[in-house]
């Protein structure tokens, strides 16, 4: 009898762990949202930025070839991305750092910050994409795939930059080094991306789209799951 108490004992731990972190995670995400609705500093920035980028892009262009647009539209995604993102460790302070650390386990305080990160970019890039298409048209054939992109875009984006942001933060804030890591986790990501788009625009779908659906969710999941292994040492020095 005694090995089935403690399978039955295992199991419990394992699920009032789960249930810790559910609640740390939340609770996290929480405080994250109403700091940003009682400052609304990223929001009101970074549509600053998009207005006014999308304004210079079409007083230099007025009219562009569809290839253009997308290409354009995700530079601007790119830099908005992660001026957003970069400061998630940042803003927080050593003080408050500490706080967590005898508060919360890593793994909250990483996935709290991943869905946050997420949550803002996908609304940064949807807002984006309006004013864009505002100011110089919407020559998507596919809204859909093209809106599956951007999703998965936004969501890639927040997990890579949110890892890079952590690595930064233990490093004094190193701008130099976030540049050198972030540069072979975005290239590959934002080159999928785009390809996605330019076929959503292009109005073509074929087992070539499929397949770089496949992969780019792929990416984005082994990145997430690196966040998860390697942010616990990270948090521990």
């Amino acid at each position: 009898m005694a090995p089935d108490y403690k399978v039955k004992y295992d199991k419990r731990e394992v699920h009032l762990r789960q249930m810790s972190l559910v609640r740390e995670t939340s609770t996290l995400l929480s405080k994250e949202l109403k700091l940003e609705f009682r400052q609304l500093y990223a929001l009101s920035s970074l549509m600053l930025y998009a207005v006014s980028t999308c304004m210079v892009v079409y007083m230099a262009f007025h009219e562009m070839e569809p290839l253009e647009w997308v290409t354009i539209l995700w530079i601007i995604l790119l830099f908005a991305s992660l001026n957003a993102v970069g400061k998630s460790f940042w803003q927080e302070g050593n003080g408050r750092n500490y706080y967590y650390y005898y508060l919360c386990s890593p793994l909250a305080i990483i996935l709290s910050k991943i869905i946050y990160n997420c949550l803002l970019l996908l609304a940064i890039s949807f807002i984006t994409l309006a004013i864009y298409s505002l100011f110089l048209g919407n020559p998507v054939e596919n809204m859909t795939l093209f809106g599956l992109s951007i999703l998965l875009g936004a969501t890639g984006f927040a997990v890579n930059f949110t890892l890079l942001a952590g690595i930064a933060a233990k490093a004094d804030n190193n701008a130099t080094l976030t540049a050198i890591l972030g540069f072979p986790l975005i290239i590959p990501l934002l080159g999928m991306v785009i390809r996605i788009s330019k076929n959503a625009v292009l109005g073509v779908e074929s087992l070539n789209t499929n397949r770089d659906l496949m992969m780019t969710a792929s990416m984005i999941s082994i990145a997430f799951v690196l966040s998860l292994v390697l942010f616990p040492y990270l948090w521990r020095d």
